[in-house]
């Protein structure tokens, strides 16, 4: 006697269930099962990743590394997230600059207030370094430590990006956070190691990267110790403290870290003395650079970019034989929004 109608449902769905699994995994470019990356295309750079944490994790095997030594670097700008139409940080302070402009009527006359008033970017551009350094000083300096961070989480939760009109820690890449978490899942600490101000990131790199304040190095800016009315404050002066960008970076990794890493992943030539510090260790090492490559799906730039410059590292990386991703063809997707 067959089973009731009823009972073949379960069985119908189970069976279904099966073969679009079979199907799914047959797909041309399809992840295999259990992949830890899955937004990587199979090739070389995901070929290299896996085999470097595998060489490193092997017990007994002769490139073992104790997991204490296990330390990963990271760049953000352009590594971890996007950095165009310019880096996140600046607009934050241009965005500052237009609020803070009503307290400030001088700043109509004086550069380079006047031309960030007057969205003027590429006047902005021509002020240079010393443009940008006034710029970020007046709006990141004069106020407590907890007042700062306040301000941060607020612009990240209004602020959208012009061109997806999302919200900017959207913009994170999505193999680079599976990246992390493999590592992660493999004994590793990560850091990051970014030329962009300290305490702009560590207020949201734990929720975004799974990557806590203790572990950011960055720039920063003096700070120094007050009471106030009886309380215990931290004042940001409006004072470079550390530049933690090109030979800066092995200084600061160094001086916050205190161990040299195994690996370093970065996209641009402001990573190179980065990626120089790993790979002279003994032992095992791995250096990757994201080239940004994708003109449709994020932007294509490299050796005359004004943001983000790959010119002398991707030198360095094909004479010394690192890894080079190639943002187009090797990532499946770009963002994790792309995932919905």
């Amino acid at each position: 006697m067959p089973p009731p109608v009823f009972a073949w449902r379960p069985i119908r769905r189970f069976l279904w269930a099966t073969l679009c699994g079979v199907l799914l995994a047959a797909a041309p470019g399809a992840p295999a099962a259990g992949d830890p990356l899955p937004s990587w295309n199979e090739g070389p750079p995901k070929k290299a990743i896996m085999d470097f944490v595998r060489r490193v994790t092997s017990s007994g095997g002769p490139d073992f590394v104790a997991p204490e030594e296990r330390v990963a670097v990271f760049d953000n700008d352009g590594t971890l997230w996007s950095e165009k139409p310019a880096y996140f940080q600046l607009l934050f302070a241009i965005d500052r600059v237009k609020t803070l402009a009503p307290q400030h009527p001088e700043w109509k006359h004086t550069q380079p207030f006047n031309v960030v008033l007057e969205g003027d970017m590429p006047a902005l551009v021509a002020s240079g370094k010393k443009g940008l350094l006034d710029l970020v000083m007046a709006t990141h300096g004069g106020m407590t430590t907890a007042e700062f961070e306040q301000i941060v989480r607020s612009w990240l939760a209004a602020a959208r990006h012009p061109r997806f009109q999302r919200p900017y820690t959207d913009l994170v890449f999505q193999p680079m956070l599976e990246v992390l978490t493999y590592l992660r899942r493999n004994g590793f600490k990560t850091f990051i190691v970014s030329g962009g101000g300290i305490e702009f990131m560590r207020p949201w790199t734990e929720r975004v990267y799974g990557i806590p304040p203790e572990q950011v190095v960055g720039s920063s800016i003096k700070t120094r110790f007050e009471l106030r009315d009886d309380a215990p404050v931290l004042i940001r002066l409006p004072q470079i403290n550390f530049i933690d960008d090109k030979a800066g970076k092995p200084v600061g990794i160094h001086q916050h870290i205190g161990r040299r890493p195994i690996a370093a992943f970065g996209n641009s030539d402001g990573d190179l003395q980065m990626l120089q510090w790993t790979a002279a260790g003994d032992g095992a090492r791995f250096m990757l650079i994201v080239r940004h490559t994708d003109s449709e799906r994020e932007w294509a730039y490299d050796r005359q970019s004004h943001v983000g410059r790959l010119d002398k590292a991707l030198d360095a990386a094909e004479a010394n034989g690192w890894t080079v991703v190639d943002m187009r063809k090797d990532w499946r997707i770009i963002y994790p929004f792309q995932l919905r």
